[in-house]
């Protein structure tokens, strides 16, 4: 079966460091949405990796790593994402980039500042990556795909793309005269583009949808993983407030190419507690000192951005609504030992609108003024270091988890109590 891998929350939920420790299991690794406003951070042997286009098995020499149909591609990033990860392997050995995953171009980058910008006080917090604008060109069927460039008319292509382009940043009279593209000027950024076209040249660049299906009936071992987070999918998030995919088990049959009945187990993966990177609802949002100490023990800051993420209680009614939205048969709870010196923790069990109480969430919950219910638990205090067993978790943990499972009504299967690949604790898996 094709296992899949996704986050629960807004993101941030630590899925690269889980990816990595489950890939030795599998043969390949396919990313199946999303773009490089994903930053998944790998911690092994005192090093620290950020992969924001390229699935996290990309360090397992065996494990085959696709980036699919589903996937937005800036190859400026790509090649950056390259350059520091062949220190250790060679990804040309076990990287595979579908032909018909989209190209960022950079123009698509000066549309989405552009629109940010138009939005005035209503920005949603764009990574400013151009990636709403690519799946806009995708869905109007005006997009290039990575396919394209082997092509040669493609200069042509994308000259009449650029055009459409400049058309709607010229209307919008956004002065990009100055404006910077990671530090580069456009005309720069554009000459950097079309270097890095080379180098994704030199990929294996597949039909990927046949080679997963083929795979599959070849008996290989197959995890999807997931960039973003549930609540920030296109559909089902917190709208307007979301990214510009389908970030939940779904999102798999259109992102690689398989069936529904191919699909096996589905780990959800959650923090202890909840953080927020960008503009848009947040129900249990902390204020105070506690969500500052969250953030600064957790380093809460964004991979991608460098932004300073929200932080906020464990929400048991959002965390329930993702679940049902993926199908989740597994859970996995990460980053728990960022609440080890609590004396108390707080949980939302359910909201408060309009004086009634309830566990759904609202179809505007951006305009809506939420109230929570909270249930207190004890906290730990342990510092959770060299675990090797369940049974060595202190018993106020170990409620914390059982009350979190008796709610969802899914097991939880890993336990990470640190960012190292060695932090973590599997059962039932």
């Amino acid at each position: 079966m094709i296992d899949v891998l996704l986050g629960l929350q807004w993101g941030d939920e630590g899925k690269g460091k889980i990816v990595d420790v489950l890939a030795p299991q599998y043969d390949i690794i396919a990313r199946f949405q999303g773009g490089p406003n994903a930053g998944h951070t790998l911690i092994f042997n005192d090093r620290k990796f950020i992969l924001h286009t390229i699935p996290s098995g990309i360090f397992r020499e065996n494990t085959i790593n696709i980036i699919g149909n589903g996937v937005v591609i800036d190859p400026v990033i790509f090649k950056s994402e390259i350059d520091k990860i062949k220190v250790l392997v060679n990804p040309k050995n076990n990287l595979k980039i579908s032909s018909k995953a989209h190209l960022i171009l950079p123009s698509h980058r000066l549309l989405d500042a552009a629109y940010e910008q138009q939005k005035g006080g209503n920005k949603i917090g764009s990574t400013l990556k151009g990636i709403g604008p690519t799946y806009t060109d995708k869905y109007a069927r005006l997009g290039l795909r990575v396919g394209d460039i082997l092509s040669e008319n493609f200069k042509n292509k994308y000259d009449i793309l650029k055009q459409k382009h400049f058309e709607i940043i010229n209307n919008i009279r956004f002065d990009y005269s100055d404006y910077l593209i990671d530090n580069m000027s456009y005309s720069d950024y554009e000459k950097a583009w079309f270097d890095s076209l080379e180098l994704l040249k030199e990929f294996d660049i597949i039909e990927s949808e046949y080679y997963i299906n083929n795979a599959f009936n070849a008996g290989k071992k197959i995890l999807a993983e997931g960039a973003q987070g549930s609540l920030l999918d296109v559909d089902f998030g917190s709208y307007p407030y979301v990214t510009s995919s389908n970030t939940i088990a779904s999102g798999v049959c259109s992102g690689l190419g398989v069936a529904p009945n191919k699909i096996g187990r589905i780990f959800g993966i959650f923090k202890a507690y909840c953080t927020r990177v960008g503009s848009g609802p947040f129900p249990t949002e902390l204020f105070d000192e506690k969500g500052k100490s969250l953030q600064k023990k957790g380093n809460e800051f964004g991979s991608t951005t460098g932004r300073p993420r929200r932080c906020g209680w464990l929400d048991i009614p959002a965390l329930k609504y993702s679940a049902m939205l993926s199908g989740i048969t597994d859970l996995i709870i990460t980053k728990i030992d960022v609440l080890n010196e609590l004396k108390e923790i707080p949980v939302c069990t359910s909201y408060k609108i309009a004086n009634n109480k309830t566990q759904i969430l609202p179809f505007n919950i951006a305009k809506n003024k939420i109230g929570i219910n909270f249930e207190v638990f004890n906290g730990w205090n342990s510092s959770l270091t060299d675990i090797a067993h369940i049974n060595n978790l202190p018993k106020e943990l170990l409620d914390y988890l059982k009350f979190i499972e008796k709610q969802t009504a899914i097991p939880i299967t890993m336990v990470s109590y640190g960012p190292d690949r060695k932090q973590i604790i599997t059962f039932n898996i």
